[in-house]
């Protein structure tokens, strides 16, 4: 049987789809397939303005009584924050971190996405939604693709508008470069700041709403549990948060009519990665456990620019943009044994310019899960640079000998000066040296159109929902959904839930109240209580290990499987063995990253299982059973185009359920991608 969520959020049975007979296996159960009944029909290019025409309203006198709470303050939160704020809602914000402005979204460097077509060279709406699809590998849906194209074009002029100093050419007009998986150039840039300028102008939207008190700013506070609250009609709805002041360890309660997550992606599962060091899944992995499906876990994005692996002491690893790709040239040597040669003495005719030699009509801006793969490739073959072999060369020689050294330093300068304080080498003198590196989840809370999960009254935004990639993200496109979400789709679907409200109004001593507290003070206890032998860290780092080595760049059946053992002996480990030091009572950062990583021991086993179950290539997601000739991803179209939500079993030590979201394409033909 098909499965429909309602409007009030419930799943109510459709008819049979011809789902797959099998209704167990050793890791999960089979459940009911589920639809997106938000997304409208009709032309594609009209389903946005249609179902915002066709959202309920809320009138400003009934705003200004309806409180939201919004998870996180990069782009996704803090952009909704500001646009409900200065809609006239109440809003409460919550960050971890000590100030929004150290959102992870600052560290996105390259550019941000839109079909302005600025360059006349051939760009459109519909053409992003195009290239969006096809290098999502076909496993996106099509109407939310279309919409974020859409209101593409309108988050370069609020930007511009809030002051964001974007490149321009010498007649004043915005600058655009290309990233990976496109032939045109749609890439709005500042510098290679971009991140960082976007989230000052969502900062100072915020900030304004802050000053005239629509917005209220808690920092330092980190989401620990969802509240949910059944309503006359028994529909449990999300009605609040428990949260953990991170200075004081006080734990608190705070209700509302709505919840927001905008907490961006759980890639620090591997522990080495370019997210923050703070960047966890704890607020989403919650809402899991809450009820909330998780949408294609397994589909992370290895991104193939960043500075490899120096060490074992490292603890987290820094992207290189892949705005570098647009003028540096990839490439290794020929022959094996000049690996170790330094690469100014390998003549011009021994340099293997191996994306320019396979993918001609990409050359290096290919996608990058496609990059990534290929220069693994060639490290697998020998022909890897630097420590261990784990690197190739990205070169400007090319470039600064054409454009002049100004002209690169004006595109990329703190770009080259953070890669020469990071190695000590001059990269305008020497090649960079690149390997890839875990960057973006393309996966998380599984939403419907209007962003709003399968649980009434929870809407989830930006890198912490599943909805606009696929299996795996072009370039450029993450900065475009969070602001898309945050400025554009969430103030308008938001209010048409929100039209039903107020809601009755929950007091602190509510029993979902207290029991949410309850369950948040007794697991912060019961880690305490442990006084163990090992550290936090280091069953994160052997959690990350395993994550790479079975569940990374390739995935096998048979690394799965012994991935999905390891990591639940480790879970057992970390119950039974960890030490977290001082009390609940203090500042205490070792109980802060225990929660986190108990959450990520979770979500390392459900990846894995996902990524078992999905017996095809698609995307970041390689499995080495299915592949072409010459190692492309090989999907099975018959077998897995649909979404992968899963259900955490209600029973103790369940198998998690999975329900399947069919996609249909009415507008993209679904074809192996090729980018020759």
């Amino acid at each position: 049987m098909t499965s429909t969520p309602n409007a009030t959020g419930d799943v109510t049975p459709d008819a049979p789809t011809g789902a797959s007979s099998e209704t167990e296996t050793e890791y999960h159960r089979l459940g009911e397939d589920i639809r997106d009944t938000a997304a409208p029909s009709g032309p594609i290019e009209r389903r946005w303005d249609d179902r915002m025409f066709g959202a309920r309203l809320v009138n400003p006198a009934n705003r200004r009584k309806i409180k939201v709470l919004v998870v996180g303050t990069g782009l996704a939160g803090a952009s909704a924050a500001a646009t409900l704020g200065e809609a006239g809602y109440q809003v409460e914000t919550f960050c971890y971190q000590d100030s929004p402005r150290r959102a992870h979204s600052i560290a996105a460097q390259g550019g941000i996405n839109a079909a302005k077509n600025y360059r006349n060279d051939g760009d459109s709406i519909y053409r992003l939604f195009y290239d969006t699809v096809k290098g999502g590998d076909f496993r996106a849906r099509e109407s939310n693709v279309y919409r974020l194209a859409q209101v593409s074009v309108n988050i370069i002029d609020q930007c511009v508008a809030q002051g964001v100093p974007f490149a321009r050419e010498y007649g004043g007009l915005l600058d655009n470069r290309s990233f990976g998986g496109v032939q045109v150039s749609r890439t709005f840039y500042a510098r290679g700041q971009t991140g960082q300028q976007l989230l000052i102008g969502a900062y100072q939207a915020l900030e304004r709403q802050i000053a005239a008190g629509t917005v209220t700013m808690n920092t330092r506070h980190e989401m620990l549990e969802l509240i949910l609250v059944p309503d006359a009609e028994g529909v449990e709805r999300a009605r609040g948060i428990v949260v953990r002041d991170m200075v004081t360890g006080e734990i608190e309660s705070h209700t509302a009519d709505a919840v927001v997550l905008a907490t961006g992606g759980y890639g620090n599962v591997f522990f080495l990665s370019t997210n923050a060091m703070g960047s966890n899944t704890t607020a989403t992995w919650r809402a899991h456990k809450k009820g909330a499906y998780f949408a294609n876990p397994c589909y992370t994005q290895i991104h193939p620019t960043c500075i490899p692996v120096s060490g074992d002491y490292q603890s987290k690893l820094t992207l290189m943009s892949e705005s570098l790709r647009n003028d540096g040239r990839i490439w290794v040597p020929k022959n094996k044994e000049d690996a170790e040669k330094d690469p100014r003495d390998i003549a011009e005719d021994d340099r293997d310019y191996y994306l320019e030699r396979i993918y001609p009509s990409f050359g290096n801006l290919v996608p990058r899960d496609i990059a990534s793969r290929a220069a693994k490739y060639q490290c697998d073959d020998g022909k890897g640079v630097g420590p261990g072999g784990l690197g190739v060369y990205l070169d400007f020689a090319d470039a600064i000998e054409r454009l002049g050294r100004p002209a690169v330093e004006a595109k990329y300068g703190n770009l080259f000066d953070m890669y020469a304080r990071i190695t000590g080498e001059d990269p305008y003198e020497r090649p960079m040296r690149i390997y890839p590196a875990v960057h973006y989840v393309m996966g998380g809370l599984w939403v419907d159109y209007d962003l709003q999960t399968n649980i009434t009254g929870l809407f989830c935004a930006g890198e912490a929902n599943f909805s606009d990639h696929g299996a795996n993200r072009l370039g450029a496109s993450a900065l475009m959904q969070g602001l898309a979400d945050g400025y554009f789709v969430l103030p308008n679907t938001l209010a048409d839930y929100l039209a039903g409200s107020p809601f009755e109004k929950i007091a602190d001593d509510h029993p979902a109240v207290l029991e949410a507290r309850q369950a948040v003070e007794e697991r912060l206890q019961k880690m305490l209580a442990i006084n163990g032998t090992r550290t936090v860290d280091s069953i994160h780092k052997e959690l990350g290990q395993i994550m790479w080595e079975y569940c990374g760049m390739e995935r096998s059946e048979e690394g799965l499987t012994k991935a999905i053992g390891l990591i639940r002996e480790l879970q057992n480990e970390f119950w039974t063995n960890v030490k977290v030091t001082g009390t609940n009572e203090e500042l205490n950062q070792t109980l802060e990253r225990a929660g986190r990583v108990a959450d990520f021991l979770e979500l390392g086993e459900l990846m894995c299982i996902d990524a078992l179950n999905r017996r095809e290539s698609c995307g970041g997601h390689f499995r080495a059973e299915s592949q072409t000739e010459d190692g492309e991803a090989l999907r099975h179209d018959d077998e897995f185009a649909y979404v992968s939500a899963w259900e955490h079993p209600a029973e103790v030590g369940g198998k998690p359920i999975l329900h399947k979201e069919p996609l249909e394409y009415e507008y993209v033909e679904m074809k192996a991608r090729s980018y020759k």
